[in-house]
């Protein structure tokens, strides 16, 4: 029997991986839980296919052995999707972040063969790839990596691409958006842990010289458990490990009153307070129909030995909203299509994965999204 793709949620960036998707020879199942906006979306986005309102006994009823389930439900639901595709016996597909609870599902899918793949959305997702291609260049290139110490630096992040006095816009919910002002971040500078609970405490100037312009940058989340995931040895000598967010410079002016707000805002009424700011937000900043955002990757790798740069390369770019979509969502969407097509394909072990270690799939998922008019550039800097 042919897989069927259930693909859950129709929201903003989800429209271009549906598209390719119903454009393609897979069967194709859409689910959403408000029918009336997903057609609405969909119309939008020229795609016609089979949508289903996002009932949980009519999903698992039609649910078969084989099939894949692409979660773009919100984070809170993934595991109770991951759980019916062990009950169903299919496999499961997400651009978020691996959680405690989906990693516990590991063994479970394993035993019945099933492909469980997340992280292969934008960042996380393509930020991967990146990172383990360069890790496979630096560890065929000759150096000893007992002689030199190596600086990471992964940075990502959406904004417009005319910008406003805001310097941001929203593509997702603002109270997604406020309280991760508030999460914790950890990383490596100087060879030592660093951490801080907003971006106010570890903001930078950075100037990246393939866009010829000098961004605000800052951590996000814990980058020290992807130094093991990206398959850095436990030998190496790492002076600087972050993976973190791109904003475009007077990002921190424009948002200062929201900075000083955030940071005081406890309890039940303090998420009151955020959702009612959020609100006003998403009214005063939201993108226009039609109007391009812009999306600035860049992750690096460097070598240094006695002070000296000897070894440095960067993956980076720099994508617009056109056509075929806003960037941000071509990017979280396309490479959750190309994960499914691993998956299909018999190209990904089972278990729970994030996106692909190994240098030659990484490639060809580089080289699909190149094909798909996303192309990326591999800079050698030294």
């Amino acid at each position: 029997m042919t897989p069927t793709i259930h693909w859950l949620g129709v929201g903003l960036s989800s429209t271009p991986g549906i598209k390719h998707l119903s454009q393609s020879t897979h069967k194709l199942v859409v689910w959403n839980r408000r029918l009336d906006k997903a057609k609405k979306m969909l119309a939008e986005a020229n795609i016609e296919c089979n949508l289903q309102q996002l009932d949980w006994a009519a999903l698992t009823e039609q649910v078969n052995a084989g099939d894949i389930l692409v979660s773009m439900l919100p984070a809170t639901k993934h595991v109770e999707v991951a759980q019916l595709c062990l009950q169903k016996g299919a496999h499961f597909a997400s651009s978020s972040y691996i959680s405690p609870e989906m990693r516990a599902l590991d063994d479970l899918a394993k035993e019945q063969g099933l492909s469980f793949i997340n992280e292969i959305g934008l960042d996380p997702g393509i930020d991967h790839l990146f990172a383990h291609l360069l890790v496979d260049q630096f560890k065929r290139s000759g150096i000893d990596p007992a002689d030199v110490k190596l600086f990471f630096r992964s940075y990502c992040g959406g904004f417009p691409k005319i910008a406003n006095d805001f310097k941001y816009k929203f593509s997702w919910s603002p109270l997604g958006v406020l309280k991760a002002l508030t999460s914790p971040a950890k990383w490596l500078e100087n060879g030592e842990e660093n951490t801080s609970t907003g971006p106010w405490q570890a903001l930078k100037d950075i100037h990246i010289s393939s866009a010829n312009e000098t961004f605000q940058a800052y951590p996000n989340r814990d980058s020290i458990p992807f130094i093991s995931q990206y398959e850095f040895e436990p030998n190496w000598q790492i002076e600087e490990f972050v993976r973190g967010t791109l904003r475009l410079a007077g990002w921190s002016d424009a948002w200062q009153y929201l900075f000083d707000q955030v940071e005081t805002l406890q309890g039940e009424q303090g998420l009151e307070k955020l959702t009612e700011i959020s609100e006003e937000l998403e009214q005063k900043y939201s993108y226009e129909k039609g109007e391009a955002d812009r999306v600035v990757m860049s992750v690096e790798l460097e070598a240094q030995q006695d002070g000296n740069t000897v070894w440095h390369q960067r993956y980076f770019m720099d994508a617009v909203g056109n056509n075929n979509g806003q960037a941000m969502a071509r990017l979280v969407s396309l490479p959750v299509v190309l994960g499914i097509e691993s998956v299909l394909n018999g190209e990904v072990a089972s278990g729970v994965h994030a996106a692909p270690s190994q240098a030659l799939i990484a490639q060809k998922w580089l080289d699909r999204l190149a094909a798909l008019g996303q192309p990326t550039t591999l800079e050698k800097l030294v």
